[in-house]
């Protein structure tokens, strides 16, 4: 990279001089857009403001937005004036806020109009001041916190950034504490896994309250100059394929559940309804993966050269095809105590089933090795790992080391090349009857390639595996489901599923029975489902 930062301060300031007339930010509709001069301008007022209402440098400002231009433009004005920014996911409940806001002891709020409601009376009239995101205009104030006399600093590299709360797919929200080295050192490592550039367009899908998108998707590109265009509206297919056409981005980022719908409910079924690509399918699978490969890249505007996906597990038929059909996708993994990036690669270095090697400046090693197996749990040092959880010594003494490894609680076996394949959660794991591992994200790989299911869940029960199942919309009529004729059909799509999953499954991971979600699962920001809400947890099929 041309130039190492310390700190976002020095990030803004370096770009506002040397992109200062190029599009920063903007919206697909175009009705908001800064270029990088002028979004620096608008950033020093905002921290005019802040400084005006007496939040100084280490005051927690929170952000409760959906994507805009105007999000970083809070991220940076809090940032890089050495104050910390507390961004929070649109998806949370007003609880959760609350415990968020009031652990956080933030003193003042950036927040969208469209979720201003979700966000309790009592806690808004005990901040400073709060700002909308949409046109950043003051929506309350408190008076007598009008004192001018608030403080803003240039932050260093190990002052505190972000407070990043995360709940995961285990439960009680942590509070992780990431500094101005730790995004800095994510920018240099996005940089030499994948160069991008000021003539680059990026297109943000992904939530910015998530560090996948915050660091990789945001802050990077901001560094090189590259554009960064939002949505107005959830990235559903309806507004993703008029998006791709008008804008032709040429790098995004996405999580595994995006494209997987897109293979699932688009190219497959366009395969089969063809006789003549049916035949190709099944002599010649190599030319019509090239040919649909690069139809796709077409419906993604022709230019896409990046494609990065995060955030859970890859099904390994989709990344088959991906491979086959040349299509310029890349692996990477990571975790917001790392902000994000563990391993990654380029889509000139990806291998099917791998996440990639260590990102730049990241030591791995694995500690309890199975020597059968070879695998072993993650554990990581480097700049990119966070100061710890905030206010909860307890919890971060039980994942970062005094000398500065951190434990993922994610297993994992390494190759001869340095190549890292992902093979589940410590947390996740069911020890079999033999004393084997069994590694719940394989057995659902085969799960959800069975026509009509749209994701599964296997978890431990009384001592055998259960599959939950929610299948896709149009399987099932749930209006005729105290109905016999339904009823026998649920129950011959259940024996279906335990006869499938049972004959390609080795003898250790058979399910036992089989369980049907009438409710898609909950899930975290990047779509992984919240396994420790399903464990103990009868489907309502099954409690009838």
């Amino acid at each position: 990279m041309r130039h190492n930062f310390d700190s976002l301060a020095d990030v803004l300031n370096y770009t506002a001089v040397k992109y200062a007339k190029k599009t920063a930010f903007r919206s697909l509709e175009g009705d908001d857009s800064y270029t990088f001069a002028a979004f620096n301008d608008i950033c020093r007022r905002q921290s005019r403001t802040l400084s005006n209402f007496g939040i100084n440098a280490g005051d927690k400002v929170a952000i409760l937005s959906q994507n805009m231009p105007n999000w970083p433009v809070a991220f940076f004005a809090v940032t890089a004036t050495g104050r910390i920014a507390v961004p929070m996911l649109t998806e949370l409940t007003e609880n959760e806020i609350t415990n968020i806001l009031v652990h956080s002891e933030a003193k003042a709020l950036y927040v969208s109009r469209r979720l201003l409601p979700k966000v309790p009376e009592h806690l808004l009239a005990a901040m400073h001041i709060v700002i909308a995101t949409d046109d950043l205009s003051i929506l309350r104030a408190e008076s007598t916190a009008y004192t001018c006399d608030g403080h803003p600093s240039k932050p260093t590299a190990d002052d505190l950034a972000s407070i990043i709360y995360t709940s995961g797919t285990t439960g009680a929200a942590k509070g992780v504490m990431l500094t101005h080295k730790n995004f800095c050192a994510n920018i240099y490592a996005s940089w030499k896994a994948a160069p991008a550039y000021k003539r680059d367009l990026f297109l943000s899908i992904l939530p910015l309250g998530h560090t996948y998108e915050m660091s990789v998707g945001m802050l990077y590109p901001f560094s090189v100059g590259a554009t960064v265009c939002y949505l107005h509206k959830p990235p559903t297919p309806s507004v993703l394929l008029p998006a791709f056409k008008k804008l032709r981005p040429t790098m995004m980022l996405s999580v595994p559940l995006v494209i997987e719908k897109i293979y699932k409910s688009s190219i497959i079924p366009t395969i089969r309804k063809s006789k003549f690509l049916t035949w190709l399918d099944k002599n010649s699978n190599w030319l019509l993966c090239l040919l649909v490969g690069m139809r796709l890249k077409k419906t993604f505007g022709g230019r896409i050269h990046f494609f990065g996906i995060g955030g859970a597990k890859l099904d390994p038929e989709v990344e088959a095809f991906l491979g086959k059909a040349k299509f310029p996708y890349a692996i990477g993994y990571g975790l917001t105590e790392t902000a994000p990036l563990i391993c990654n690669a380029n889509p000139h270095q990806t291998h099917l089933g791998t996440t990639g090697i260590a990102a730049t400046g990241v030591t791995i090693r694995l500690d309890n090795i199975n020597p059968e197996t070879g695998e072993g749990e993650i554990v990581v040092k480097g700049d990119n790992v966070m100061m710890g959880y905030y206010k909860d010594y307890e919890r971060t003494q039980q994942v970062l080391s005094p000398d500065g490894w951190l434990r993922t609680g994610d297993l994992a076996s390494v190759d001869k090349r340095g190549l890292y394949s992902i093979k589940g959660r410590l947390g996740s794991v069911i020890l079999g009857p033999s004393g084997e591992n069994i590694y719940p994200e394989e057995i659902e790989n085969v799960i959800n390639n069975i026509n009509g299911i749209n994701e599964s869940l296997v978890v431990e029960r009384d001592g055998h595996l259960v599959a939950l199942v929610h299948f896709d919309d149009n399987v099932l009529d749930w209006n005729y489901e105290n109905e016999d004729r339904f009823i026998e059909d649920l129950e011959r799509r259940k024996q279906d599923i335990l006869d499938f999953v049972n004959t390609h499954v080795n003898r250790s991971s058979r399910i036992k029975e089989v369980e049907v979600e009438k409710q898609p699962f909950a899930k975290t920001a990047t779509m992984k489902i919240k396994r420790f809400l399903y464990k103990d947890k009868k489907s309502e099929t099954d409690n009838k």
